[in-house]
């Protein structure tokens, strides 16, 4: 007997009236109705199922239309980029030429000894300011004294002897007149003057020349100037063959700055030089930034350099203030010629493309328009313009980097300028933040609604 017993077959068929005995041939065994699948609760679950994908293309065909009345509201084309502008002016503008170049100072002295002796005084403090003919250090003198002294001596006797000669010669020749003498003996003695006159000569050159070297034994100065380090201490035994020296004496007032230009650039210098023309040099230093002296071109070298295409110049400075330092390195600016009543537009203005120098031009209904210029000779931040632009024009020095022909832009200069234009302060800086929040808000309402679609999805 078949004990399994299906539920659900159970559950829907009817109840049975009677008991039925259980039949002893399978043939005659009585056969209960099929049972039929839940049709109904299938159906719900498609209609709702339907429900939903009808809601969800409801919801995007609405969101849809709310971007598409955006963009339809929103205004044509990129924002007005921001920029600041600057006018052209007219002014002077001077032609310089830029070059490296070294303080030089006009004499360098070492100061030697031109005698030998032992060094008996140092005069000078290392640093010290000095002029021509101070006294600086002192040799020992005594033994030059001495050979001074019998020079001297040797003179004295020299000239003894001479006017012995000559007076003997002054009797001879009465005796020569009297027919006493000989000729002979009057010739005689008349060379024998000469010969003390020769010797007085030799002993008087001795004499100078011990004079010349206890002069020798007083060093002096040969130029005005700064002491250096002392190279030699008091006591040492100096000669004339010492390579160091005493001292070594630089003259800095006046000094000179020896630079070098390109030999283009001779021709224009040495036109103007041979015009009378007084051509100014100003000094910068190392860095380029601060201004050192003024001075003025006082000579061109006599030749150029071959290996480098340059001529060395030289520029003279007074100094009085002692701002150059011998052997300094600094930036000369060669002032050339001067461009009177030129075109003048800022360097940032000044942009360079495949065709040459450009600006870009500020019209008059807020619009930029590219304009291609003609450079001429660079005065700091400024330049001149030989051809594209005109006196009273505005040209863009700040927001250049992704503007183009025709483009709109915001002006937006310093609060003064906004003030002297009878302008509000910010008028125009305003209408940029407006519309980055605008855009701002209208992104945060796309993310909400993208989220709330991935939500109900």
């Amino acid at each position: 007997m078949d004990e399994t017993v299906d539920r659900a077959k159970v559950a829907s068929s009817p109840p049975a009236t009677a008991r039925e005995a259980p039949a002893s041939d399978p043939q005659l065994r009585p056969t209960s109705p099929p049972t039929k699948p839940p049709k109904r609760r299938g159906l719900l679950k498609w209609i709702a199922v339907l429900v939903l994908a009808i809601g969800c293309i409801f919801v995007w065909e609405q969101f849809q239309q709310r971007e598409s009345d955006k963009d339809r509201n929103a205004p044509s084309g990129p924002p007005p980029q921001t920029i600041r502008d600057a006018p052209v002016t007219t002014g002077d503008v001077p032609i310089i030429i830029n070059a490296l170049g070294a303080v030089t100072p006009i004499a360098n002295v070492t100061v030697r000894t031109q005698i030998n002796g032992q060094l008996q005084t140092i005069a000078f403090t290392e640093g010290q300011m000095v002029k021509a003919g101070d006294f600086l250090a002192q040799v020992d003198a005594r033994p030059y004294e001495a050979t001074l002294a019998q020079n001297e001596a040797q003179l004295s006797k020299d000239t003894a002897l001479f006017n012995q000669a000559q007076s003997d010669l002054s009797r001879y020749e009465i005796l020569r007149k009297q027919n006493s003498i000989a000729d002979q003996q009057v010739s005689d003695q008349q060379f024998l003057v000469k010969q003390d006159q020769a010797a007085m000569a030799i002993d008087q050159a001795q004499v100078d020349s011990a004079k010349l070297n206890i002069t020798y034994c007083h060093i002096v100065a040969p130029v005005s100037g700064r002491v250096g380090l002392r190279q030699v201490d008091q006591g040492n035994y100096v000669q004339t063959t010492d390579a160091n020296g005493i001292v070594l004496l630089t003259q800095i007032e006046p000094i000179s700055v020896i630079f070098t230009v390109a030999e283009d650039y001779l021709p224009q210098i040495q036109a103007r030089m041979k015009s009378g023309a007084t051509l100014p040099v100003a000094i910068y230093d190392r860095a380029n930034v601060t201004k050192l002296q003024d001075g003025k071109l006082a000579f061109i070298d006599n030749q150029i350099d071959v290996t480098t295409g340059t001529v060395k110049l030289r520029a003279m400075f007074d100094n009085t203030d002692d701002t150059l330092f011998p052997q300094q390195f600094v930036n000369a600016r060669l002032t050339v010629d001067t461009l009177a009543n030129a075109t003048v537009a800022p360097n940032a203005a000044i942009q360079q493309g495949a065709q040459g120098a450009f600006v870009y031009v500020v019209n008059n209904d807020n619009t930029v328009s590219v304009r291609q210029i003609k450079v001429g000779p660079v005065d700091g931040e400024r330049t001149a313009i030989t051809s594209g632009l005109k006196p009273g024009e505005n040209v863009v020095i700040d927001g250049v980097d992704r503007l183009r022909d025709g483009a709109k832009v915001n002006v937006r200069n310093s609060q003064a300028q906004n003030g002297a234009a009878g302008k509000p302060p910010g008028a125009k800086e305003d209408a940029a933040p407006d519309q980055q929040g605008q855009q701002g808000q209208q992104g945060q309402h796309r993310h909400r609604r993208q989220g709330q679609g991935q939500s109900d999805q």
